[in-house]
């Protein structure tokens, strides 16, 4: 095994401090919201200024009727001062040139998808494409879809309908709408065509 080599966490690699910390930062973030001091914020809960002073710097570990104080005291609900503890955030790294082609309705006509990303969570879901035209057609594909999308012209000129409405985009502008409504390109002005979509997902993603 490497010195780069991904080793288990054991009982030496357990921050005992993080509670301690989250809980700093939340007391002094949601304190600062309301504009009172330290001073004003200790007389507020019912505690002195010192112990005030400590929580918000990490130096001391709450008791269950001290975070009960703070919690009425900033007007937050007690786990609120927990936000951020063992908190994994999705990310997803694409490198140029590394996204994945994928075929939809449009791949018959020229169109090219590369898939940039897709977050995916209990209650949330997010694509991103890359979308590239290079070729003229006379039929193109609509697209119906759950979600809000939005698209981004990065190079070329198109025109592009969402429902009854018609936009000509060009490199720089955006486009945001309602996925529920037939869309797509209707018209390639200028070749090629290159631009962004991203489409979020409410509670109820499409299968």
């Amino acid at each position: 095994m490497t010195e780069h080599d991904e080793q288990p966490a054991g009982p030496a690699d357990f921050d005992d401090k993080a509670l301690e910390r989250v809980i700093a930062a939340r007391t002094r973030a949601y304190r600062q919201a309301t504009g009172l001091s330290v001073g004003e914020m200790a007389q507020r809960i019912g505690i002195s200024k010192a112990m005030l002073s400590k929580i918000e710097n990490a130096q001391t570990a709450c008791s269950l009727t001290t975070l009960s104080r703070l919690a009425r005291g900033l007007d937050v609900p007690v786990t609120a001062l927990f936000r951020g503890l063992d908190d994994e955030r999705e990310a997803v790294f694409v490198p140029a040139g590394h996204g994945a082609r994928i075929v939809r309705r449009g791949t018959r006509v020229g169109h090219e998808y590369t898939q940039l990303g897709s977050l995916r969570g209990a209650h949330k879901r997010m694509d991103a494409l890359l979308v590239t035209l290079t070729e003229r057609s006379e039929v193109f594909p609509l697209f119906q879809h759950a979600g809000t999308e939005i698209l981004y012209m990065l190079e070329g000129v198109m025109v592009y309908g969402h429902g009854k409405s018609r936009y000509t985009l060009h490199p720089g502008d955006a486009l945001q709408f309602d996925g529920e409504a037939p869309h797509g390109p209707e018209h390639l002005v200028e070749l090629p065509i290159r631009f962004l979509t991203v489409t979020a997902f409410g509670d109820h993603p499409p299968h």
